[in-house]
Order: C-alpha cells, then structure tokens, then sequence
C-alpha cells in the first residue's frame, strides 16, 4: 500500500512539471498542505556528481532572515566561564567529560546542533564515530568549534543552518514553517542559494547549482528556476 494520502495525490495532480519561480513555487507549497500539521519547508539541491571526487565536499552556514520556526537543541561541550556564558545564552545541554561519555557509551544525540570549545575538541574527537553520520560533529567551518560559546548558541537558536553535500552530490536544507508569510519564506530560501553559491569550491568551473527544489514535509516536491548561478 503507499503511505501517501489523498492530500499528496491531489497536490501531485496539480504540482508544477517543469521549474516555475521560486515565488509561485512557495505559493503552490504554502496552498497544498501535505499534512495537518505545520509542515518544515526544505530546499533541495543538486549539485552534480563531479563535486563528490577529491577534496570538492560542500558545506556551509547560513543565517536564515526570518528564523527557521523550529526548536533548535543546542549541546555545548565546554568548562569553566565557556560553559557558564553557554548556560547564560540558553543552551540546552552544556558540560564535558559527562557529555562525552554519554555519547560515546549510550549513543546519545538529542539535540541538533553540537557547539564545541577549541580546547574541548581534542575530547570531542571521540564522538565522531556517533556525531559525524549524523552530521552532529562541532566544525570550524560551520562555526561551531569557537571559544565564543555565548553567540554560537545565540546563533543557533536564532535560525542559524548547517548545510551538508551528501555523497551523492545532493543537499537538503531547512527553510522555515509552511504557516510563514510567503515573503518570508522566499527571503529565506534566497538566503540560502546565495550561501550554497558562496561556497562552491574554486576548482569547480561550469553550473555548480543542477537542480533545485523546494518541498513540505509529507508535501510534493516542487522544481524550482536557479537564479544567479554563475557559469
């Protein structure tokens, strides 16, 4: 049996079959619910193949202008004043030793964003096996490896995203709440093709952005025109 409903068959009836703007693509997301809940809308991107050989993975943050409408958990592996200003700026978990062996012995991960102290990652290394599939491991390049661990966790509960190519060239990106104002909503996904664009690797010549798409949680994937990817 297939696990969609009528809601997705309706919505699949009328979705668009070639790439439309991205303003009638939020308007056909924000007029066909795929569930009654408020439904996470993600853009989707695909970045092409040659980009997952050598030293080519992309990866990157971006500050979304209107917040990402989800409670974001923060975990901060820190001490001392580090670990006092991560309380102060509203983390969920913070600590160090007893974090780790939480992780590392139970396998836990529940939060969604890990922020890490430069001198506390020589610990953190040893969460990787658990934290790197998930894409959970503290990183410099996303911003998340930082002694300033007050606006780091600021950040992240501010609508600050990670953003991660997987193997196969593609990327999944959230982009708010389908309840926002679809202004907001497409402020926010151009924030995030300008960041993805910003962080195409200078070996990479030629279209860098394949295809794009923009979708609901249990919703139709909707194709989407690239703007502004420079050949």
């Amino acid at each position: 049996m297939s696990k969609h409903g009528k809601r997705y068959f309706n919505a699949l009836k009328k979705a668009p079959k070639k790439e439309v703007t991205l303003e009638e693509a939020v308007k056909f997301v924000k007029d066909n619910a795929g569930a009654k809940f408020d439904e996470t809308v993600d853009v989707y991107f695909h970045l092409g193949k040659e980009l997952t050989k050598g030293d080519t993975a992309v990866r990157g943050t971006v500050k979304l202008p209107n917040g990402s409408g989800k409670t974001v958990k923060v975990a901060v592996f820190a001490g001392g004043d580090h670990a006092e200003e991560a309380r102060q700026a509203g983390a969920d978990y913070v600590g160090l030793a007893d974090l780790i062996e939480k992780v590392t012995k139970e396998g836990w991960c529940d939060f969604d964003v890990a922020i890490a102290t430069v001198e506390a990652m020589k610990e953190v290394r040893k969460c990787a096996r658990i934290l790197g599939p998930r894409g959970l491991m503290p990183n410099p390049k996303t911003g998340t490896v930082t002694d300033d661990t007050a606006t780091a966790v600021k950040e992240a509960k501010g609508g600050k995203v990670d953003f991660r190519m997987d193997k196969t060239g593609n990327m999944a990106v959230v982009a708010g709440k389908r309840s926002f104002d679809a202004d907001k909503l497409v402020q926010n996904i151009k924030a995030i093709v300008a960041a993805v664009q910003a962080a195409k690797p200078a070996t990479v010549k030629g279209v860098f952005i394949k295809s794009m798409s923009i979708s609901s949680t249990m919703g139709i994937g909707v194709p989407v025109q690239v703007v502004g990817d420079a050949e």
